[in-house]
């Protein structure tokens, strides 16, 4: 039976997961909060009515809790460079430095390059990479002191370059650029930390039925057999969080493929 235990291999550790009123950065929230951790949730959607979608950081701190664990929420948007000041700040405030980063937050527009706007593209590109990259240098000087960390970004297959034949279903070449630069960022970045025993990793969860997959209509006859567990991309970022920075670092994973590699069942969520 799926529960929290506050002794578990995350107890004493901070977690800053962002992008968790819904989905699955929700459910990765909750995966570390059930092995202990200290976890903030951080998204822009804080209350009912703040989104079309479901799902809030209120709702997401309450299932952590009534379960037993220790969560905190944090609104923030990460488009704006005081609110990630304000997010780490407030996190160190409630629980301490910060010991593992989850960035998980994403905006997405599925538009075709030949009438892609500017301002969505720059959008983008501040939510899905800048952002990750600037809350990296708000949390590794204190993992740098203490000489550990683990940061786990989120990322998608649409990074990888398609291939003939095409799907003539257009608009996702701007979302595969800034999943394709936030790998290379991770990889680059974990090989400056390496000596720092700071751990930088990558998981794609493959399709998840999520709120978000569902306002785009990913999931359709044709794409309904891919579709992955939310419980995997929860376990594959958990087994990230506890991995050797020295032998488990600069990975670009895929959750499912990770877990069976690795002989290991994800855990029901509570």
């Amino acid at each position: 039976m799926a529960g929290v235990n506050p002794d578990g291999t995350l107890k004493g550790k901070v977690a800053l997961v962002t992008g968790a009123s819904r989905g699955i950065g929700e459910a990765i929230a909750v995966r570390l909060a059930m092995e202990g951790a200290k976890v903030v949730a951080s998204a822009r959607t804080a209350e009912e009515g703040e989104s079309k979608l479901p799902g809030t950081l209120h709702a997401t701190v309450e299932r952590i809790r009534a379960a037993g664990g220790e969560a905190t929420a944090v609104r923030a948007d990460l488009s704006v460079e005081a609110d990630r000041v304000r997010l780490v700040d407030e996190t160190v405030a409630a629980y301490g430095p910060v010991d593992i980063l989850v960035n998980d937050a994403a905006v997405t527009f599925f538009i075709p390059v030949e009438t892609f706007p500017k301002r969505r593209f720059d959008l983008m590109f501040e939510v899905q990479v800048w952002a990750p990259l600037h809350l990296a240098q708000l949390v590794l000087p204190s993992m740098r002191e203490r000489r550990q960390g683990w940061i786990v970004n989120i990322s998608s297959g649409a990074a990888i370059h398609p291939q003939q034949p095409y799907n003539r279903r257009g608009g996702g070449t701007i979302y595969g650029m800034c999943k394709a630069a936030l790998e290379r960022f991770s990889t680059g970045l974990a090989s400056e930390v390496y000596e720092d025993n700071v751990a930088v990793n990558v998981i794609s969860p493959g399709l998840v039925d999520t709120p978000g997959v569902a306002v785009h209509g990913l999931i359709t006859e044709a794409t309904k057999d891919r579709v992955t567990p939310i419980e995997y991309i929860a376990e594959a970022v958990y087994r990230l969080s506890i991995g050797d920075p020295k032998t488990m670092t600069g990975c670009i994973d895929h959750a499912a493929p990770m877990l069976q590699e690795l002989g290991i069942a994800p855990s029901e969520l509570v």
